[in-house]
């Protein structure tokens, strides 16, 4: 694998990450699962480039990467600071590089070689990660109500324009005005619909709307955006097994091992527990559940490790619940709850200790 050539033709997958270390831990593991997945088509070549603002979690890993600074950042995030904006800016740079380019999140990792995802690059073509609902089935929201008149008087978008999930973005140099234009685009709403999280893949969807053929590939990557934490769990696992050698046979193999399933327990014990929590005060009963799910055996060693995930959902959960953080003597009482705490058993102390100090992190 050719990963230090600044104008290699091999197809360029691109990361974006600065900040906490989740982001990077994140980004070792997909690129660990994307180095898995080369494996399958041995082959082919592709180059790996990470900007970042610390390079020293990719030191053992193939890739090139180039430093992002805080200028940088400031100048792809300009006029308004708009954070997601950088993606548009960096995958633009390296397709001035480049022929193929694809950037993806961190939060996410390959179930089959990241070739697949290249093949369905391809001229007048858009990658992305999934299709959304249709823009009409969301009226209710500012993207619609504030934008939607304007974008049906210049011909740029209608209700049947499909959304998207950018968590994936590929496109051939030739199509990268698609860039240019959804920048511009997220420059001029960005001060009326700032509260919209997802304006960048809005904005997307726009300037490719009728003019690129878009595909998705959720069938060959993962992108957990929906209960991240138990996912960064299983990655921490893997790290903590793996990180020092990221690159070995097993490393590789266990990237497999990470696998799409929520770990929850089979229907016959979520049962047991429904039953053991029945007669629970009712603001008690989802926490118990969910303290219970966190106690379930697992035979893959990754899900194991996502208990403690399931413990701190409880917590804050029923806190959102409440509207106020839960006491300490609280904790004790409904950890307490009779059936409950049979089947806890030595895990209730565990449990108990570990939400304590969950408590005092968060404050």
């Amino acid at each position: 694998m050719n990963s230090s050539s600044a104008t290699s033709q091999a197809p360029q997958l691109i990361y974006l990450v600065f900040g906490a270390d989740t982001y990077h831990q994140e980004a070792v593991f997909s690129i660990a699962s994307a180095l898995a997945g080369m494996r399958e088509t041995p082959d082919q070549t592709i180059d790996i480039q990470v900007f970042s603002d610390n390079p020293a979690p990719y030191a053992k890993l193939p890739v090139r990467v180039r430093p992002l600074d805080n200028e940088t950042r400031a100048a792809w995030s300009a006029p308004h600071g708009y954070h997601f904006r950088t993606k548009h800016e960096a995958l633009r740079l390296v397709l001035k590089e480049s022929d193929c380019a694809l950037l993806i999140d961190t939060d996410t990792f390959f179930l089959a070689s990241p070739m697949r995802l290249f093949d369905r690059i391809k001229p007048g073509t858009l990658l992305c990660n999934a299709f959304n609902p249709r823009y009409g089935d969301h009226r209710q929201y500012p993207l619609h109500q504030v934008l939607s008149e304007r974008l049906a008087a210049r011909g740029l978008a209608d209700d049947d324009m499909v959304q998207l999930n950018s968590g994936v973005i590929g496109l051939m140099r030739e199509d990268a005005g698609v860039l240019d234009q959804s920048i511009a685009l997220m420059d001029e709403f960005y001060p009326e619909v700032s509260t919209s999280f997802n304006l960048e893949e809005f904005c997307l969807a726009v300037a490719s709307y009728r003019t690129k053929e878009v595909k998705e590939c959720s069938d060959l990557i993962h992108h957990y955006w929906s209960r991240k934490q138990l996912f960064r769990a299983k990655v921490r696992a893997w790290l903590a097994k793996h990180g020092d050698t990221p690159l070995s046979p097993q490393a590789l193999d266990d990237t497999r091992q990470v696998t799409t399933t929520l770990p929850r327990p089979p229907t016959w014990k979520r049962l047991i527990y429904k039953a053991a929590t029945a007669h629970a005060p009712s603001m008690q009963r989802q926490f118990l559940r969910e303290i219970l799910y966190g106690c379930a055996w697992h035979k893959n060693e990754f899900d194991r490790a996502c208990s403690s995930v399931w413990w701190e959902k409880a917590q804050e959960n029923a806190e959102e619940r409440m509207q106020r953080a839960l006491e300490s003597s609280e904790l004790k009482s409904w950890l307490s709850h009779w059936p409950v705490s049979m089947l806890l058993g030595k895990q209730q102390e565990v449990i108990y200790r570990h939400l304590l100090q969950h408590g005092t992190r968060k404050k």
